[in-house]
């Protein structure tokens, strides 16, 4: 089969199209022929690697997994004498988020693994780019009482983190400020947000406004900055170290806080999850935001384009 591999670290350029061996199913696992998958900042982190701490998952001196994707959407093409969930043709989609892999013509998941069938009437490009955001903006969700009436600011919220939270809060019935830049306003006013905030043109700390939850989507804000937008007990919610590892620290932090306090929570990806995602999908209630689509040949240019931090939701590679 073809697959996108890396034996070493470095620019996307360390990424390279060959001919490997195809993988076979274990007893409780699911063989699934990959249609779609997504070049993510997880990839690009991983591939670098940044910061430096990803060796420590990915390998010291080169990498020990040589394909990276996590994100997946296919149809199953062979499984394990175990599998009793998945049968051959089946239409899925899901999350690889520990062992990647996806950016392959072949993989294979455990069937417990965050896997599900896929919703009904959506493309395996839609499918392909929504677990991964969903998974965490549920998470970064989940310190906040999220209720109807609450009020929250989302900065980043053209990013693939940042158009699925303003989709989750308006679901449960949050009043969103999305904050992005000029030419994403009309896409992230389509998701729901109830009021839109281009950071070229305006402050979105100057206004007066205070929020029960700020979350930086894209990691490019900070809890000092943030600070007087927040109400009297509101929470900072991170998806990244912020400086000098900041954010971490302060959550540890947060429990002698009786004010504003900051949140860093780590995502665990189950097929609970991506069940969820379905649902919301069959539903109505939840779309996948693509930005660009490119051939898995053209994954060197895709991974250049993510890595711009331009994107507007999801970058997508199609495998044929």
């Amino acid at each position: 089969m073809r697959a996108v591999i890396y034996t070493t670290y470095g620019p996307p350029e360390v990424l390279r199209l060959e001919d490997v061996e195809r993988p076979t199913p274990a007893d409780d696992e699911v063989l699934i022929r990959v249609r779609a998958t997504t070049v993510t900042r997880t990839d690009c982190a991983f591939r670098q690697p940044r910061p430096f701490f990803v060796r420590f998952f990915s390998g010291l001196a080169r990498p020990r997994r040589r394909i990276l994707g996590s994100e997946v959407a296919g149809e199953v093409a062979g499984v394990g004498s175990a599998v009793t969930e998945f049968a051959r043709g089946d239409r899925v989609f899901g999350v690889n988020a520990d062992r990647f892999g996806a950016h392959a013509e072949f993989l294979c998941m455990k069937q417990d693994a965050p896997l599900a069938a896929m919703p009904a009437g959506v493309g395996f490009d839609e499918a392909a780019a929504v677990c991964d955001g969903v998974v965490l903006a549920r998470t970064c969700l989940s310190p906040v009482d999220m209720r109807p009436g609450i009020g929250i600011l989302i900065y980043g919220a053209s990013g693939s983190i940042g158009t699925a939270a303003v989709q989750l809060a308006k679901h449960l019935g949050a009043e969103v400020t999305a904050v992005c830049d000029t030419r994403n306003i009309e896409t992230v006013r389509s998701l729901g947000a109830d009021r839109v905030i281009d950071y070229t043109r305006e402050d979105y700390t100057a206004g007066g406004e205070q929020y029960d939850a700020v979350l930086d989507a894209v990691g490019k804000t900070s809890f000092g900055r943030c600070r007087k937008a927040m109400k009297r007990h509101a929470v900072y919610i991170a998806t990244d170290l912020g400086f000098l590892w900041q954010n971490p620290l302060l959550a540890l932090l947060a429990p002698l806080s009786r004010g504003r306090r900051v949140r860093f929570p780590l995502p665990r990806y189950t097929k609970q999850d991506v069940r969820f995602v379905k649902q919301l999908m069959e539903a109505g209630s939840y779309r996948a935001v693509i930005d660009r689509r490119y051939p898995l040949e053209q994954v060197v240019d895709a991974t250049r384009y993510v890595e711009t931090a331009r994107k507007t939701g999801n970058v997508v590679l199609t495998v044929s």
